[in-house]
């Protein structure tokens, strides 16, 4: 091991821009240059991103700079993997490309983690302008997470031990829950740094992003396979019975009419508009009223029940794990 205090491990896919920011932060740590070093771990290998790296490199006040291409495009948990495997400090620190690392993150994680610890986790604000989007909102949540990848620190002999994160996780959601639930589970005594500040700005979403988001839910099949009781303790307690009765009265309503069961289908659309107009007003409470944010409300609010049913099927088939 070399001399640094940390390493500093930054997985990148594709966002040269947002990962410049984050260097630029990392770079004004008020911990000395000497004493920690930046690995970038680029899962989509590209000059720009490289470029990047090198003209930080080159600068006189940065830390020592690393970039490692990570090919095969094999997601956030892997890349961390590669950074942390590759680091030459007993401590590692992990952020994403994407957060802004208050100047004394560093300083005060490192300072909170104590000789008996083998884990901390820092805070993380996620700053808002004016009243939230339903996606601002969710995104927001962040901030109430137990354990964080965008702003955690882990002794390496304690990684060297879980064998890392677990790459079946391709996608960044419940990579960090899978990492928290087994250090638990392991004994290791985690503790929380709340002056170790990392600012996640909420990025721009496209319109109806919510409908794509829930492919994440596949993981949370993963998730509980491995760990059902720290799932239902800290993720769900219990399944979305709403959403399957909202996909029920969905399938129920054709299936009526093919049969020949008029107050059967009008009873099951009645009911399906009811379900999706209360899902579509608590998703809308508190949030924008925006002519274009009201629609996408609407719109979503009806697709994503059986989007997230579906999903949660194929992780259920492909984990091979009851998952409701």
């Amino acid at each position: 091991m070399n001399d640094y205090a940390v390493s500093v491990v930054v997985p990148t896919c594709g966002r040269p821009e947002l990962l410049n920011r984050c260097i630029e932060a990392l770079c004004r740590q008020t911990l000395a240059p000497a004493r920690y070093e930046i690995i970038i771990v680029d899962d989509r290998p590209h000059r720009q991103t490289a470029d990047i790296v090198t003209q930080w490199r080159d600068s006189s006040a940065a830390p020592s700079l690393r970039y490692l291409p990570n090919h095969g495009q094999h997601g956030p948990a892997a890349a961390r993997n590669l950074g942390w495997r590759s680091a030459q400090s007993s401590i590692i620190a992990f952020t994403d490309d994407d957060t802004v690392p208050a100047p004394q993150w560093l300083e005060n994680a490192l300072a909170a983690l104590t000789p008996d610890a083998g884990a901390a986790c820092g805070r993380i604000e996620m700053p808002l302008s004016g009243t939230p989007t339903d996606y601002e909102r969710d995104a927001k949540q962040l901030e109430t997470a137990e354990f964080v990848t965008a702003n955690c620190l882990c002794r390496k002999s304690v990684l060297q031990k879980l064998g890392g994160f677990d790459e079946r996780f391709r996608l960044a959601w419940r990579e960090d829950s899978d990492l928290y639930f087994r250090l638990l589970e392991m004994g290791v005594t985690v503790v929380h740094a709340p002056r170790a500040l990392v600012v996640h700005p909420v990025r721009p979403a496209p319109w109806g992003v919510s409908i794509s988001q829930q492919k994440k839910i596949l993981f949370d099949a993963l998730l509980y396979k491995k760990h059902p009781r720290l799932y239902r303790q800290r993720i769900r307690g219990r399944a979305r019975w709403d959403y399957y009765g909202i996909v029920a009265m969905l399938i129920a309503t054709p299936l009526g009419l093919a049969a020949g069961y008029a107050p059967l289908a009008l009873g099951a659309a009645a009911g399906w508009l009811f379900m999706t107009g209360r899902f579509c007003i608590k998703r809308l409470r508190g949030t924008s009223k925006s002519f274009s944010h009201v629609g996408e409300m609407i719109v979503t609010s009806a697709l994503i029940p059986p989007c997230a049913l579906y999903w949660r099927m194929v992780g259920a088939v492909r984990f091979r794990v009851p998952f409701t």
